[in-house]
């Protein structure tokens, strides 16, 4: 096979196996009846990621992501119900700046704004930080925290990489629909992994 027929080969490889991970964290979340499945699911799905992003593509891919799912489930629930919490609290907070807007200042919106901004690139440090790091749910929000404070350029780097993500599959809706979820893990993984390894790297001079 020559060198063309080598990269093609690699490319085609690479949508099936993402495909195949959008399948899988669509099957594990309905399983779980969406409400206890969900969290597990994407907890593996970023698991799976971790692992190719550190050279581990070979293993069975099914029975891997069963395992991650398995492995975590009663804790990733537990970390989904925490971040839940959250997401109920912005969402009465948007909906009585809805219904009372109109007599409020402008100003008054934009600690919300910032905090939902800031909330949203805090999520893209925890499933990494998660997946990762052996930690119980205190110290993990803890670190994921202090690692989002020191690294700005990597959410930097992550909002560019999921604007970019966004306008290609608002472009190609199926694309979203085939690989949505596996390739917006894959990048936070990735930038991710390079901070961890950084701090690592920090820690051992």
């Amino acid at each position: 096979m020559n060198n063309a027929g080598n990269v093609l080969y690699t490319i085609m490889e690479w949508i099936t196996r993402f495909a195949y991970v959008q399948l899988l964290w669509i099957f594990f979340s309905l399983i779980g009846g969406i409400f206890l499945g969900f969290f597990p699911s994407t907890v593996a799905m970023f698991a799976i990621m971790r692992d190719w992003l550190r050279g581990k593509t070979e293993q069975p891919l099914f029975k891997t992501y069963l395992s991650y799912y398995k492995k975590d489930f009663w804790k990733s629930n537990l970390f989904g119900m925490l971040l839940m919490g959250v997401v109920v609290l912005i969402g009465a907070d948007i909906w009585f700046v809805r219904f009372y807007g109109s007599i409020l200042p402008t100003w008054t919106f934009s600690p919300l704004f910032a905090f939902i901004l800031l909330f949203s690139i805090y999520l893209c440090y925890l499933f990494p930080a998660f997946v990762h790091y052996d930690l119980n749910l205190g110290n993990l929000f803890k670190n994921a925290f202090l690692i989002m404070l020191i690294h700005p350029l990597h959410s930097l780097l992550m909002a560019v990489c999921f604007l970019s993500l966004y306008f290609v599959m608002d472009f190609l809706p199926a694309l979203a629909f085939l690989f949505g979820a596996p390739s917006s893990a894959f990048i936070t993984m990735w930038l991710c992994l390079h901070a961890f390894d950084r701090i690592k790297k920090k820690q051992r001079v």
